[in-house]
């Protein structure tokens, strides 16, 4: 299996690609097309020229990568993806090879989160009008992607990860709710920069608190984003 988590940022996805990291069965690609992403946009992320030197392929050559079968003898493939980097012009190719799972989270949370790391976020930055335009490409595939969120993973970290691994066909492995402290091996070089807090943890944290305050602007980046993530929402499974 190659499986494909479609995510934006500060969205439980690094914790996810270390509970399927944990397992002896996957292999896992952080953010395969950051590299590609930032020297098309040219935007100025923390780290971006560092971040451009690792992940230095094209994102045909990385499209190629993704298609291939994963290493080490590992029997399945955890793509973590950023529904942002997936501008115009990235291929797709390797899409209709994967199963497809769509992270949510709701927008107040991301704004606020991602705010703190970087600076007068866009709406093309948190991603949510690129996460349904990608679901509706998996579908025009013929697929049929599942949908998750990470408030509920938090709430209940080894049921929701039963029922996704049953969704996928795979058998739950405990292994997946705890990792080393430090982070992974597979880590992008911005671990750096956004991944402190995880790398201080070894399991999912609990429940989330009360919405977040925010600002004029990050208000109106939430109101630009609801009707995209209400579309998403109202996939997930009863």
């Amino acid at each position: 299996m190659k499986l494909a988590m479609w995510s934006g940022p500060r969205n439980l996805s690094t914790a996810l690609m270390y509970a399927f990291g944990s397992r002896s069965d996957f292999h896992v690609v952080d953010e395969p097309f950051y590299g590609p992403y930032l020297r098309r946009t040219r935007l100025p992320h923390p780290m971006a020229r560092e971040i451009m030197d690792a992940r230095y392929e094209t994102a045909r050559e990385m499209s190629a990568v993704l298609r291939g079968p994963p290493p080490r003898g590992k029997t399945h493939a955890y793509h973590k993806h950023m529904c942002q980097h997936m501008i115009a012009g990235m291929p797709r190719d390797f899409m209709k090879d994967c199963v497809h799972v769509f992270l949510l989270r709701h927008p107040a949370r991301v704004v606020a989160s991602f705010s703190k790391g970087y600076e007068n976020p866009t709406a093309a930055d948190i991603g949510f009008a690129a996460q349904a335009e990608i679901y509706d490409h998996v579908l025009s595939l013929g697929l049929t992607p599942l949908v998750i969120d990470s408030g509920d993973i938090r709430a209940n970290p080894e049921a929701r990860l039963r029922d996704l691994c049953a969704a996928l066909g795979l058998s739950f492995d405990p292994a997946m709710l705890t990792w080393p402290l430090g982070g992974h091996p597979a880590d992008g070089i911005w671990a750096a920069h956004w991944y402190r807090d995880v790398h201080r943890s070894t399991g999912f944290a609990g429940p989330e608190g009360p919405m977040p305050g925010l600002d004029a602007a990050g208000m109106a980046l939430v109101e630009d984003a609801l009707p995209h993530y209400e579309k998403m929402r109202a996939c997930l499974p009863a």
